[in-house]
């Protein structure tokens, strides 16, 4: 049976990865965050929490155990998060990575919106940088994800570009990230070793619609 570690388990795309799972699979999940009291909805039965920093080598090691999918959802110190996965998936012999980070790291976005992202963003984006340099040069296969301007949008829609190619849209769902996410976990030999940027098709424009 697959087990799977959940790194940040209490946003908004894990949660909703942690519902497809549930529903559409047996798969055994790890729920690793800060202040996990904060989660009430836990089924005893398929998930086991674990209060604990991603910073913390320890507590990342002592998590890694036994596990065959790791999904990190981090922000902050992401380079430091990246470093302490790393680590501890090749000592523990845990070889799938699925990674989120953010569009702009490459400064793969084009035009008019990529100047207005990189207005709003730039300045946050080096720690999701150095975490996917960290990540790329590991001889993990991983994925690593750089989603467009995120809604709540209760829709599935999406496509993806790879690194080298210029992002296109400007927004996508969380519903459609987290469609996405649990695809590579269902299916772990797609995308591994590659950088995916994921957008709503047809939603090219200089920004979001919503600003």
């Amino acid at each position: 049976m697959t087990k799977v570690l959940v790194l940040g388990a209490n946003g908004a795309i894990a949660r909703l990865v942690r519902d497809d799972l549930k529903t559409q699979t047996d798969i055994q999940l790890t729920l690793f965050l800060r202040n996990a009291e904060r989660l009430n909805d836990v089924d005893a039965s398929r998930e086991k929490v674990i209060d604990g920093d991603a910073l913390d080598q320890t507590a990342i090691d002592n998590a890694m155990v036994g596990q065959d999918i790791v999904y990190a959802n981090l922000g902050g110190k992401a380079d430091q998060a990246a470093a302490n996965i790393v680590a501890s998936m090749q000592k523990n012999h845990v070889k799938r990575l699925i990674f989120i980070t953010s569009l702009g790291i490459y400064d793969e976005v084009p035009g008019k919106f990529g100047e207005w992202n990189n207005q709003m963003i730039g300045q946050s984006l080096e720690p999701y940088r150095q975490a996917a340099n960290i990540i790329e040069n590991s001889p993990l296969d991983y994925t690593i994800l750089r989603p467009a301007w995120l809604t709540n949008k209760n829709e599935v829609d999406y496509e993806t570009t790879q690194k080298g190619e210029s992002f296109k849209g400007t927004e996508v769902s969380r519903k459609s990230v987290a469609t996405y996410l649990v695809s590579l976990i269902n299916e772990p030999s797609v995308d591994t070793r590659a950088s995916v940027g994921l957008d709503k098709p047809g939603s090219e424009g200089n920004k979001p619609s919503f600003y």
